[in-house]
């Protein structure tokens, strides 16, 4: 994988990637042949991001997969709101989650590194679409959690959330620890 970013003007700040991946069979580190790209745009004073992805499957049925995401972030709150859509092969679906920090509820030092998360998704298949990794029929997700940052690049999370399907309902319990770590090539500045 290939990424970076730069500023482009003044208030817009461009990303990228661009990546390529290779067949792997092994039951680990499975991963299919492809090749796919991300370019987006962050407005560090609206606190906005907008991006666009695209992968294409290099084997099988050489499948096209899309994708978009909006990021906000307003001054005003300690709030987040973002989204994503995606269309593949399978369906298609989308996602919205607001996650509020709990700072603005309490000056707790508990609640400074606490956000409370919302989320709806929704999934509509395709048409002899068969994938495992995905819904086998349109579905519906309401989902509520907590993220708990130990520090900028360390995050805990949980959550409960019920998919709502003519396949039937299910309960959907979460938990996790996300861990971001970059390697930079040079230095930055804004």
């Amino acid at each position: 994988m290939l990424r970076g970013g730069f500023a482009a003007v003044p208030n817009l700040n461009l990303n990228y990637a661009a990546y390529f991946s290779t067949l792997s069979t092994n039951a680990t580190l499975a991963s299919d042949r492809q090749i796919g790209g991300r370019l987006g745009a962050f407005l560090p004073k609206q606190r906005i991001e907008i991006g666009f992805s695209v992968q294409h499957l290099l084997q099988e049925n050489h499948a096209n997969r899309f994708g978009a995401h909006f990021e906000w972030q307003p001054r005003s709150l300690p709030l987040d709101i973002r989204s994503e859509f995606a269309d593949s092969e399978s369906g298609r679906g989308y996602w919205i989650e607001p996650a509020l920090r709990l700072s603005a509820v309490s000056h707790a030092p508990v609640f400074a590194h606490t956000q409370l998360v919302g989320r709806f998704q929704q999934f509509f298949t395709k048409p002899g679409a068969t994938n495992d990794s995905v819904p086998g029929a349109n579905a519906k997700e309401p989902e509520v959690g907590l993220n708990y940052y130990f520090l900028d690049g360390l995050r805990a999370t949980g959550s409960y959330g019920r998919q709502l399907s003519s396949a039937g309902n299910a309960n959907i319990w979460t938990a996790g620890v996300t861990y971001r770590f970059a390697f930079p090539l040079g230095r930055g500045g804004y």
